[in-house]
């Protein structure tokens, strides 16, 4: 494949990404939203579907990489780094244009959610809005449609956190090649989507589990951007964790798998 075909499939693939499973974040927090409260399970399975139909979409061009951490981890295996910034041009432009794409999609349901006065108002007002607990903090009232946080901030265990999570997914991704015949079939496409539900279920609990550098840069960048009112902040404080723990976390995998597998 070119680097020209890898830019563009990763730029259709992690925009789908993030288009549905910012959605689903979008759906279960914004007021006037049918799926307004439906909780973290609809979360965690949104963000599965996400992942089947973005590595899908981008297969054919690219491999559906779609995440920085995947793609430390397949260098690391391979120890081919050549294309390796056209893997990170294509999914930071593909999120950033999902993060958009979110927003035009909910556009009403921003403005209705962010002039009501009870989520205006501060934690503990609106039980069904944000899906953290912290809209009075930095990050304001509609950050986690966006882009995650922490329930609780402790920057070890937030870093901890992401790093075993994205360890778990790329591990994952690196051994399942071992097994004839799942790049062939899309079957392992399938199976990691399984695997980022369960990794949602299990693990995302403390941080939101971002475990996807591009996933949570882009849309920070795009919440940061948007002409939203009473939006609140950015968190650029947190930022760096989302990014360096996934990058952390797949380097492990990568390293361990040139230890133990080849």
């Amino acid at each position: 494949m070119s680097n020209g075909h890898i830019v563009i499939g990763e730029i259709f693939g992690t925009a789908v990404l993030i288009l549905l499973g910012g959605g689903v974040c979008a759906a279960v927090t914004l007021k006037r939203s049918k799926a307004i409260g439906a909780g973290w399970v609809a979360i965690s399975f949104g963000w599965g579907f996400a992942v089947l139909a973005g590595a899908y979409i981008a297969n054919g061009y690219s491999g559906g990489q779609l995440n920085p951490a995947v793609t430390l981890g397949v260098a690391i295996k391979t120890d081919q780094w050549s294309t390796v910034p056209y893997y990170l041009i294509g999914q930071l432009a593909g999120a950033m244009i999902g993060a958009f794409l979110v927003w035009a999609a909910y556009l009403g349901q921003f403005q209705a959610h962010l002039t009501d006065p009870e989520v205006l108002a501060g934690p503990g007002a609106d039980p069904a809005g944000p899906t953290t607990e912290d809209s009075a903090l930095p990050g304001g009232p509609v950050l986690g449609v966006f882009s995650t946080g922490p329930e609780i901030r402790n920057p070890v265990q937030n870093l901890m956190t992401e790093a075993i999570g994205t360890f778990v997914l790329v591990l994952f991704i690196l051994t399942e090649g071992m097994t004839k015949g799942l790049a062939l079939n899309g079957l392992g496409i399938l199976l990691t989507a399984l695997v980022v539900v369960g990794i949602g279920l299990s693990l995302g609990g403390p941080t939101g589990y971002a475990i996807n550098p591009a996933r949570d840069l882009g849309p920070r960048i795009v919440h940061a951007l948007l002409p939203l009112p009473n939006k609140g902040g950015s968190d650029w404080g947190y930022a760096w964790i989302p990014v360096v723990g996934p990058l952390v976390g797949a380097a492990v995998a990568g390293g361990l798998y040139r230890l133990a597998f080849t």
